[in-house]
């Protein structure tokens, strides 16, 4: 007997039918992936699991008995705990006070914060999650609140566990850390539904992989024996090679070069180029200094020691502002936290690197002709939907999110951009319309920089591509030589590839 299972599941809003028909199941002790494109049904049917919302139509069991949770705390009563890319904790509160709310242990009819930090702190080290439980929850960064967030889903009965994307903020040790707790929590015969588009990890922690397409279930297969590019194909009725395009490299003149760069952030003696006409890959481990490395380029870190050259001109320790005024436009990892502001629309995100040289009208007012015009123009390029030109970008799906922070580069003519994980925590649909931006700006002329912890990434797109680690440059490699062995030998210290971290098509 399945631990859950659902039949006929059905979510249907006024036009559209976001869930159809879907069956599934989940056994006690597996790890059972939901595969999918933005859009496909995934985050829907959690939500319907969860009690986060109700089905249309269909049944919901666990332990062959239906259930109906009509909210997330019904859902939790019956041993259903989701986590869910949004954070639910409440930031001006303390990590003791989020992970017991509503729970909180009580002393002669008062709060007892004594004990409430004595079962936090208990909870946290049985999880080997080192966060203060005093620590006010703003103050954590992301991975640290999403740590918190998973321990306050193992509070209390649990028998289903969701997880949707977990690993989105996670370092590389984090997320080992958590695998060994997903272990754990397997073998005390606890089903999980995850959600990830990494396919190492689905390879690594899968048993089952159900594929949703289009609100339905396509399928339901083996993790262990279904090869990647099945499931792509499976997932967006495309093959591998449709995903990434082939990019034609005429390298030009040398538009970026760093010598012995230093940063307080841990890099150290960095020496990296790009010309125009050519895609660079820097490849590594979350924490091995690529990020740091163009954020201090860029302004955003201090530089120590060392020269940066753009455009052939000495511009170390530049302002941000400058550089991008003079096209160098950076693409930062965390689009809601640095990328965008969530409560703007899309076309104003995508107009603010221009509106202080947009054409101005009476009174000193924005032309919104010329806005117009500038911000559907670079929509256009990133195949972002007319509908959400003027929707609130916190209302957007990941994929279109990261549309538009694309499209923000879009709107002055850059000599050199810098994606910095470009791609995260977006669908196989999204990466391909962002590469096809990538293929284009290069082929234009544009130097194209790609930082990524997502290995066919680099190995796909990149004409040269340089490994970081431990803050250094490791190793460079042009052509043929960027292979999947070649840039994980230089991964780890010593050239040693742990056999669980290999990625593959």
């Amino acid at each position: 007997m399945a631990l859950l299972a659902t039949t006929g599941l059905s979510k249907f809003y006024p036009g559209v039918r976001a869930l159809d028909g879907v069956d599934f199941e989940l056994r006690a002790g597996e790890v059972h992936v939901l595969f999918g494109e933005n859009g496909a049904g995934k985050s829907t049917l959690i939500s319907l699991i969860s009690g986060a919302s109700q089905p249309s139509s269909g049944v919901l069991q666990i332990n062959g008995q239906a259930v109906h949770p009509r909210s997330v705390r019904e859902a939790r009563e019956l041993g259903i705990s989701a986590v869910f890319q949004e954070f639910s904790l409440i930031p001006t509160l303390s990590v003791a006070e989020n992970l017991l709310l509503g729970d909180e242990p009580r002393s002669a009819g008062f709060l007892d914060r004594r004990a409430m930090k004595r079962r936090a702190r208990e909870l946290l080290d049985d999880l080997e999650f080192d966060i203060d439980p005093n620590a006010q929850v703003s103050f954590l960064s992301r991975a640290q609140q999403q740590m918190v967030e998973i321990a306050k889903s193992l509070r209390g009965k649990l028998s289903v566990l969701i997880l949707d994307e977990p690993t989105a903020s996670l370092s590389d040790k984090e997320a080992r850390r958590l695998f060994s707790l997903i272990d754990r929590l397997k073998r005390d015969g606890i089903g999980i539904i995850y959600i990830s588009h990494r396919m190492q990890e689905i390879t690594e922690i899968a048993e089952r992989i159900t594929v949703l397409r289009d609100g339905k279930k396509i399928a339901t297969v083996d993790a262990k024996t279904t090869d990647h590019s099945t499931l792509i194909k499976m997932m967006a009725g495309r093959t591998v090679e449709q995903i990434y395009p082939k990019i034609e490299s005429k390298p030009g003149r040398l538009m970026l070069e760093v010598d012995k760069l230093s940063t307080r952030g841990g890099v150290r003696e960095a020496s990296v180029h790009v010309r125009a006409g050519e895609v660079l890959g820097i490849a590594g481990l979350v924490g091995s200094g690529k990020s740091e490395l163009f954020r201090a380029i860029y302004g955003l870190d201090r530089i120590t020691s060392g020269r940066v050259r753009f455009d052939d001109k000495d511009r170390t320790g530049a302002r941000t502002v400058s550089l991008l005024r003079e096209g160098f436009f950076y693409l930062p990892p965390d689009r809601k936290s640095e990328g965008l502001i969530l409560d703007f629309s899309s076309d104003s995100n995508i107009a603010l690197p221009v509106l202080g040289t947009l054409l101005r009208g009476a009174f000193g007012l924005l032309k919104q002709g010329d806005r117009g015009r500038i911000t559907r123009a670079a929509g256009a390029r990133v195949e972002l939907a007319n509908r959400n030109a003027s929707k609130r970008v916190g209302l957007l799906s990941g994929g279109n999110q990261q549309k538009v922070l694309f499209a923000k580069g879009l709107t002055n003519d850059a000599k050199l951009y810098v994606f910095d994980e470009p791609t995260v925590g977006v669908d196989v649909g999204t990466r391909s319309a962002l590469y096809r931006l990538i293929q284009s700006l290069c082929e234009g002329g544009a130097a194209v920089v790609v930082i990524s912890s997502d290995l066919p990434e680099i190995l796909h797109l990149s004409h040269r591509a340089y490994v970081m680690r431990a803050g250094r440059v490791a190793g460079e490699f042009h052509g043929d030589q960027i292979t999947e062995s070649a840039l994980l030998g230089l991964f780890f210290d010593g050239g040693h590839v742990d056999r669980q971290l290999e990625l593959s098509e």
